[in-house]
């Protein structure tokens, strides 16, 4: 199979088997719960929302769901978008969603990319992506979805003004998203001194990645660019 550069999905996307409940609720409720990308987009996004919002906001792989579903639950006005191909990670994610009955998050079980490419253009309030996929080893490194084909794609639907935050806590990764954000005419970094990166955004509700790279003595770093 040829690689994509562009920064698709790569990786396993099944662990353990689902219970029969969880396999049910992917099969009944995740249909009602995702986007349709052969659909076109509304040109305003608050249309997917069976409830109103004010803003859309994006998660780009959001593996556990601990951030996605803390901020749709303390923003009930807010629309979030997220995306996660693992399947035992979207179906914790509608699992909480039936037994909450919250009704301002869509869904999108494959390549971020696709949600990118449909999504129109400065249609995003904010957008975040945590503790992606490192890649560690270099030979991979074109694996990582920051890329500059992925930040078009993301300056492409951040409104001006607003922002795009990044979380790794692997310094490898940390530095090649500053570099890549840095030579991309569309993206600012924002930070003014080290708490900055060091300390995680308001309200922040920590993840089950972040849990393990403290564990393990890694130290996350938190990044905020603005879309200029």
């Amino acid at each position: 199979m040829t690689e994509r550069y562009e920064g698709s999905f790569y990786g396993r996307r099944k662990g353990k088997p689902l219970s029969p409940r969880r396999t049910h609720l992917m099969e009944t409720a995740l249909p009602r719960l995702s986007l349709d990308l052969k659909e076109p987009a509304p040109q305003n996004l608050a249309d997917l929302f069976d409830v109103p919002v004010r803003e859309v906001w994006l998660e780009v792989g959001f593996g556990g769901g601990e951030h996605l579903l803390h901020r749709a639950r303390e923003n009930p006005d807010v629309g979030l978008i997220g995306v996660e191909p693992f399947v035992g990670s979207m179906a914790k994610v509608v699992n909480t969603l039936n037994e909450e009955g919250l009704r301002n998050i869509r869904l999108y079980d494959d390549d971020a990319v696709n949600v990118l490419d449909w999504l129109p253009e400065a249609s995003i309030d904010l957008a975040y992506q945590l503790y992606p996929d490192p890649w560690p080893k270099k030979r991979h490194w074109k694996r990582r979805f920051i890329n500059p084909q992925n930040l078009d794609r993301y300056a492409r639907v951040i409104k001006p003004g607003h922002q795009f935050r990044f979380a790794s806590d692997i310094d490898t990764y940390v530095d090649w998203t500053l570099q890549h954000c840095r030579d991309h005419a569309a993206f600012e970094w924002t930070a003014e001194g080290p708490d900055d990166w060091r300390k995680p955004w308001a309200n922040w509700p920590g993840t089950r990645y972040e849990a393990k790279a403290f564990r393990e003595e890694r130290v996350p770093r938190y990044l905020t660019f603005l879309r200029t």
